[in-house]
């Protein structure tokens, strides 16, 4: 091993790259494969392994037998409005990353909710610039203190799904650097080590050469990490090559590698540019520990107690009560006998979005499991879905299924050569196939199957499904039911190795009849190897199910009618259609809401939906995707063992129409940012339209009372205020309260937006309590950036300051 030096920082430093070659230098620099980096024996350095996040470690495969722990989505994460939290999440994906052999975690992301169809904002943190960068940098704090490099992605203006290969997002460089900038500049002060580079282009640049990786990020900003390609979005050398993209992933490319080195040679791109690239990369295996041999065996997912609990906590924390005006919430669980807990995402937990983000959570609790665990047997627990809200097959679960031998539940999986010979086999628990789970060479391999049998649990014509590309082929009892070429719509890559096409047929079984099923694809270059044997019951059954939930409603105590969206509805690669709730949900939450005014509805979603019921029930509140432990947070606050935290870190509207910002489909390949600053909340307040719920939105168990506010008259040595709240809970309970800060200029001789977040702090009290916190508002809230001087100004003259619970509710102000 080439020998090691030890930087200021205290991370091992590399020993230097001219030890290698032109093409060595080259390949430093290009991926090895699908998840790791070029290794280099000379240089003593293995691979850097990389992993999707940003709230689970996948690791290198997509296998269900591989399991992760799974935090709440980074917007339950923002909701929470709390650093400390967010850094002790980051600590645990750091060492869920080194659990797994994983040196550099894709995440977090820092795109902003532009509109509320934005298909991945689920993976975002908020609307607003200020809460993304400080809950973004607590996270990054959290995760590179176990020695894993984080990678603020996608930089820049990646806010929405469709076309996002090749959008160009039209962005004015004020709007650029006050907004969507400001969050990645923030990661780059808590010493982010790595930023990925967006697939979209922005003002006609494809942002993996964009200058904007030069200048602010590594110029202005100092950003001393790599910049690493988002996955498969480098096609040419030389742009790139003379640009500030120091990785390009994943590996071999044709374009990279080889092709650098032949631009450098013919002075198309400089060598400088290449030996800092590999400078970058080098200073970032020696922060992650790649010099050392990686650890041989792993160690299996933790399932401790202080890390579920650390979990449930962070789901509690996330969950936003909208809507308690007569104080249903919470339950007195001693008084309960029967409870209905309804809805399509009751017995199911839908705990993550879809994509790359998603990975395999060992023991996800739903909120039906979560209720019933915290009521006890001394409470009848009800259930019945009502509703279905499924887009694509329902992949056969190894209750339903054996396989074909009888030996067990599951399928069975072959990957065939060309001749029909077998390259592999084994058994799977689920019909969804993404990859086989064993490290095996694929290059022989031409045709995929997965076979099984499986018994219908009631009659009907039942739905049978393959999810795949290339010659389709599904078969039962030898019989060919589908026999299709299935070519791809596609090249985005979630598409092809997540979610392609998909084909169903339907075949009448009688109830308890067992058929012997065979899915079969053909494997094709850039086709992916995705292959899902589905299996969805009878259509006659809908009816019978919406009418049994109401009554199951009716004889209750208190119904509780878990709504929202699923990874079908909420994913990487598409942008949402609309904002109501998939299926008959909202028909089903009135008609519960008719037979029991004592109703609770949970709204299980990424992001905002409409609520058009909202005033008829008892109490709404959203868990969003609340990770593996979201049923027994969500039964914490049902019962008042836990405060609901959380505080919306993005607008609710009451109406598509309303949205400032709505449409995220492209016209001739062009996004305008037309809105400018104005986005989320701001834009809201311009427009003067009042949405469901105002960002910062909250309700907890105490009633505060705000009461005075005192601001300096001097700025502290740094430029920031430092402003003090004194309010009092006058609720019943103790209670945690999240005090917002917000300035406005009225007068203002640039635009603005009406008021923006500026600071906020959490105050925590008993019943009749004051409290006073304080609030450091940052120099930075009170700048501009002047397009003409191309740098930070503050305008002169006074600020108004104004203190409230949400930025639509502000009962103090002062001047600043």
């Amino acid at each position: 091993m080439a020998p090691q030096l030890t930087s200021s920082a205290g991370e091992s430093a590399a020993p230097p790259a001219d030890l290698l070659d032109l093409e060595g230098k080259a390949r430093l620099v290009s991926g090895g494969d699908t998840f790791r980096t070029s290794g280099e024996p000379a240089l003593g350095l293995y691979p850097v392994v990389c992993s999707d996040g940003p709230v689970g470690v996948r690791g290198e495969r997509w296998d269900e037998t591989d399991t992760a722990l799974l935090l709440p989505c980074a917007t339950a994460l923002a909701a929470g409005w709390d650093e400390r939290l967010v850094t002790r999440m980051g600590e645990l994906l750091a060492s869920e990353a080194r659990r797994k052999g994983v040196h550099l975690l894709l995440a977090p992301t820092l795109n902003l909710h532009r509109s509320p169809l934005g298909g991945r904002n689920f993976e975002c943190f908020s609307e607003d610039p200020l809460l993304t960068g400080r809950i973004g940098a607590a996270y990054i704090t959290g995760l590179q203190a176990g020695g894993v490099a984080a990678a603020a992605k996608h930089y820049v203006a990646n806010d929405s799904e469709t076309e996002r290969l090749t959008v160009d997002a039209r962005v004015d460089e004020r709007t650029l650097r006050e907004v969507y900038l400001a969050p990645f500049e923030a990661a780059v002060r808590a010493g982010v080590w790595a930023v990925m580079s967006a697939y979209n282009r922005v003002n006609g640049t494809s942002m993996v050469e964009h200058p904007l990786l030069a200048e602010p990020l590594k110029g202005e900003w100092g950003f001393d990490g790599l910049v690493v390609s988002d996955w498969g979005a480098v096609h040419s050398a030389d742009g790139p090559g003379a640009g500030a993209c120091d990785l390009s992933m994943p590996g071999p490319n044709p374009a990279w590698g080889p092709a650098l080195a032949a631009a450098v040679r013919a002075g198309r791109v400089p060598l400088a540019a290449l030996e800092d690239k590999v400078e970058r990369l080098l200073r970032l295996a020696g922060r992650v520990g790649a010099f050392d041999p990686p650890p041989p065996v792993r160690a299996p997912v933790p399932t401790d107690g202080a890390t579920r609990a650390a979990l449930r906590a962070a789901a509690a924390a996330g969950t936003v009560l909208l809507h308690n005006p007569t104080r249903l919430l919470p339950l007195d669980g001693p008084a309960l006998r029967r409870v209905a807990v309804l809805g399509p995402n009751a017995a199911t937990a839908r705990v993550q979005g879809g994509g790359s983000a998603s990975v395999f959570p060992a023991a996800p609790v739903s909120p039906l499991a979560g209720l019933r665990a915290a009521l006890g047997p001394g409470v009848a627990v009800d259930h019945a879905p009502g509703v279905r809200t499924g887009l694509r097959p329902t992949p056969l679960a190894a209750a339903d299924c054996t396989l074909p031998d009888g030996s067990g539940p599951g399928v069975l999986v072959r990957y065939l050569a060309a001749d029909g010979s077998p390259v592999h086999a084994e058994p799977r628990l689920t019909g969804r196939v993404l990859e086989p789970s064993a490290e095996i060479d694929l290059s022989p391999v031409r045709t995929i199957e997965v076979a099984t049998r499986f018994t219908a649990p009631r009659a009907g014509r039942w739905r049978l499904g393959v999810v795949g590309l290339g010659a389709l082929r599904l078969e039962a009892d030898g019989e060919v039911l589908l026999d299709e070429y299935v070519a791809p719509l596609s090249d985005d890559p979630t598409y092809l190795h997540v979610s392609p096409s998909f084909r169903q047929v339907e075949l009448e079984l009688t109830a308890g009849r067992t058929v012997e099923l065979l899915a079969r694809r053909t494997v094709e270059a850039a086709h992916g190897r995705v292959l899902v044997l589905a299996a969805d019951p009878p259509a006659a059954e809908l009816e019978r199910e919406f009418a049994h939930a109401v009554e199951l409603a009716r004889g209750a105590d208190v119904a509780v009618v878990v709504v929202g969206t699923t990874d079908e509805h909420e994913s990487e690669g598409f942008d949402r259609i609309g904002l109501r709730l998939p299926g008959a949900q909202d028909e089903l939450v009135a008609a519960v809401a008719a037979v029991n005014p004592r109703t609770v509805v949970v709204v299980n979603t990424g992001s905002p939906v409409l609520l058009p019921w909202r005033e008829q029930v008892g109490a709404v509140l959203t868990c969003w995707f609340p990770g593996q432990e979201g049923g027994h947070a969500l039964a914490d606050v049902l019962l008042g063992r836990t405060e609901p935290g959380g505080r919306l870190p993005t607008t609710w509207p009451d109406a598509a129409d309303d949205c400032p910002v709505y449409a995220t489909a492209p016209q001739d390949g062009r996004l305008d940012y037309a809105e400018g600053l104005h986005v989320g909340h701001r834009g809201w307040l311009r427009s003067g339209r009042t949405p469901a719920y105002w960002f910062g939105h909250g309700l907890g168990w105490g009633d505060w009372r705000y009461l005075a506010v005192d601001a300096p008259s001097a700025p502290g040595a740094d430029g920031s205020r430092t402003v003090r709240v004194t309010l009092r809970n006058d609720g019943p309970r103790r209670s945690r309260e999240t005090v917002q800060l917000y300035l406005a200029r009225p007068s203002s001789a640039v635009d603005r937006p009406v008021r923006w977040l500026a600071a906020y702090g959490h105050a925590e009290a008993e019943p009749g309590r004051e409290v006073t916190v304080e609030l450091r508002v940052p120099a930075r809230a009170l700048q501009h950036w002047s397009v003409e001087e191309h740098a930070w100004r503050t305008e002169p003259g006074p600020f108004t300051v104004l203190v409230g619970p949400h930025c639509g509710e502000l009962p103090l102000d002062t001047a600043l």
